[in-house]
């Protein structure tokens, strides 16, 4: 499986008079568990949509790389999965139904298929509820079929946009526990949330306030440098000047 990084410069968006990022550099180095953190209205879903290519820069650029050295979007894309912070499954479809869709929509063959969706079913935990529908799964278990879906492919590169907003405490540890479970695959995996205290869970950490980027890095190496004891005192620190 290649290896694929990320990296913007000077990134910005605009939405007509409202400036979502106002020229953020990221890199998002392979093969890691990164965070994008920030309260709502930080620029993470505009973000995560620029990475996925669903929208253009007003300004600066979007880089890709494949075993270290530049490739177009085109290299990318069969290996990207995306999971929006929105609804996006069909609530009259069974987790299994699900799953045969996704594997129609990503064309896998029925061996690929058969040992993928066993493995996905026993690491999520939702092996039972096969014949459930998606309207009547939990917040954490509908999470979980989302992200399974997503996996389905065996993504090089895999977005979450929020994946544990609006879940229980257990759910949200659960969901975590998957995400580490993907560290052996050397998947570069990116998170958006709004829970501060998600972002120890990471590797790396990308703060965001009000479009801008307060700080990067490994997360103790973060708080170290800017003297905080927590990553709510860096963003109260960054609100007040």
């Amino acid at each position: 499986m290649s290896a694929f990084s990320i990296k913007t410069k000077t990134l910005k968006k605009d939405f007509g008079a409202v400036q979502a990022l106002k020229g953020v550099s990221f890199d998002f180095s392979e093969g890691l568990l990164h965070g994008l953190i920030g309260s709502n209205g930080a620029g993470k879903t505009t973000t995560m949509r620029l990475l996925a290519g669903l929208l253009k820069p007003s300004a600066g650029s979007v880089s890709y790389f494949k075993d270290g050295a530049p490739a177009a979007f085109a290299d990318l894309r069969p290996s990207l999965a995306y999971m929006p912070q929105q609804a996006s499954l069909y609530p009259d479809l069974s987790i299994d139904e699900h799953l045969e869709f996704f594997r129609a929509l990503y064309r896998l063959d029925a061996a690929t298929y058969a040992r993928r969706s066993k493995e996905l079913l026993g690491i999520t935990r939702l092996d039972k509820f096969r014949e459930r529908r998606a309207g009547q799964l939990s917040g954490g278990m509908y999470k979980k079929l989302g992200l399974m879906c997503a996996l389905l492919q065996s993504p090089s590169v895999l977005l979450l946009d929020e994946p544990t907003n609006g879940v229980d405490p257990i759910s949200r540890r659960e969901f975590w526990e998957l995400l580490y479970a993907l560290g052996a695959d050397r998947i570069l995996v990116v998170v958006s949330t709004a829970y501060m205290d998600e972002a120890e869970r990471c590797a790396r950490v990308h703060l965001l306030d009000d479009g801008t980027l307060l700080a990067s890095g490994e997360p103790r190496a973060v708080l170290k440098e800017r003297s905080a004891a927590s990553f709510e005192e860096i963003f109260i620190k960054g609100a007040n000047g």
